[in-house]
């Protein structure tokens, strides 16, 4: 498959980064990017990278954005609650997932619903969970992705524990938390990240800065404009990557792993970006925020910007990557029908899926089925 290029940070250029006038667009600066270089040294870099897997790559982003426009669609229909979008950050979940290797453990938040899915996971199971239905708990084991974790920041102790234990037990694997740059203001951030620098665990805390967490900028909880300076608190790396940029994420979670497996610890990474849409269905993000200041970050968008670099690389051709990402959406455009087919799951089923031994007032008579076993292809946990 060949080795990709190592990379460099430099500011974005005025042809490759956001408009002018951007709100945030100065956190780039310094910040490793591939995308964001001058055409000529772009197209130079891409060229190092195996045609097979820069198509994987573009193929996973529009796996991703497809799940993504499918389920605001659902929860607009009514079929699912409400949903908190990823639209934008397509590029550094899909390179944080196929930087790692298959033993890796994935620690997700909810703004990483669709993560599993780049494992194997059925799409109709993250889908099932956003509709308050059991069928979407997924198999942690068979695809190495923790339950997803709603309260902001609790799942970095989790990845934690995991890194340590094995640790321990001399595993080679890495565990990877993800989190927003509102999550480095929790304790749960502190508390894990000093750990893992003190044990050595072999972690990766992702941190994805969009500049909003929901309405509060960055500015307002955080003191420290750029998260990977926080790093140097705890004695581990701090690494800047730019958000919108599938190739340079990738890099940079593949060299902290590698740092992981050797031993040397944790590593923090900031891959800044910017929140495109709103914090999720229930948010109207014209109340607090420039909508008109905020387009100006559109031309990072990561589905068009990867595609239009692809094609300038001699990659890929338009009608290649058109072809990607309509399949990607034919693939969902029923899954809506998969979701309502699923019964509602009764109290006993609920409960036997949350107790290893279920109270003995809950028991049902007799032997039963649960209703998601015939939800389709669910995939989900036994």
């Amino acid at each position: 498959m060949g080795t990709p290029p190592k990379l460099t940070g430099a500011p974005p250029s005025s042809a490759r980064g956001p408009a002018a006038g951007a709100p945030g667009a100065e956190l780039l600066e310094g910040a490793i990017t591939v995308l964001g270089l001058p055409e000529p040294e772009m197209v130079a870099a891409l060229s190092s990278w195996p045609r097979e897997r820069a198509l994987d790559l573009f193929t996973a982003i529009a796996q991703l954005r497809a799940f993504d426009e499918r389920a605001v669609i659902l929860q607009r229909q009514g079929r699912i609650g409400t949903y908190p979008t990823f639209y934008g950050e397509e590029a550094v979940q899909v390179a944080s997932v196929r930087a790692l290797q298959n033993q890796d453990w994935l620690f997700p938040t909810y703004r990483q619903t669709a993560v599993a899915t780049l494992r194997g996971c059925p799409p109709l199971v993250p889908l099932l969970m956003w509709r308050g239905h059991p069928g979407g708990w997924h198999d942690v084991m068979k695809y190495r992705v923790a339950p997803i974790c709603v309260p902001v920041a609790t799942n970095f102790p989790h990845a934690v524990g995991a890194a340590w234990g094995a640790k321990l037990r001399h595993q080679e694997l890495v565990a990877l938390a993800y989190g927003g740059d509102g999550s480095t203001s929790a304790g749960d951030f502190h508390e894990a990240c000093n750990l893992a620098a003190v044990m050595g665990a072999p972690v990766i805390f992702l941190i994805t800065n969009n500049q909003w967490a929901i309405s509060t900028p960055v500015s307002r909880q955080t003191k420290v404009r750029r998260v990977a300076e926080k790093a140097a608190g705890y004695g581990m790396p701090g690494v800047r990557v730019d958000a919108f940029d599938v190739f340079a994420c990738y890099q940079v979670v593949q060299e902290a792993a590698e740092r992981a497996r050797r031993g040397e610890g944790p590593t923090l990474i900031e891959a800044i970006g910017y929140r495109l849409g709103p914090h999720g269905t229930a948010d109207e993000p014209s109340l607090y925020r420039d909508q008109i200041a905020d387009r100006l970050w559109e031309p990072m968008e990561p589905v068009r910007r990867t595609r239009l670099a692809l094609v300038a690389a001699g990659l890929a051709s338009e009608e290649e990557l058109n072809q990607i990402l309509a399949e990607a959406a034919a693939e969902l455009r029923d899954i809506g029908d998969a979701v309502e087919s699923c019964s509602p799951a009764s109290i006993q089923e609920i409960a036997g899926s949350v107790h290893r031994e279920t109270p003995w007032e809950l028991l049902p008579e007799g032997l039963w089925e649960p209703t998601w076993t015939g939800c389709g292809d669910a995939g989900g946990a036994p």
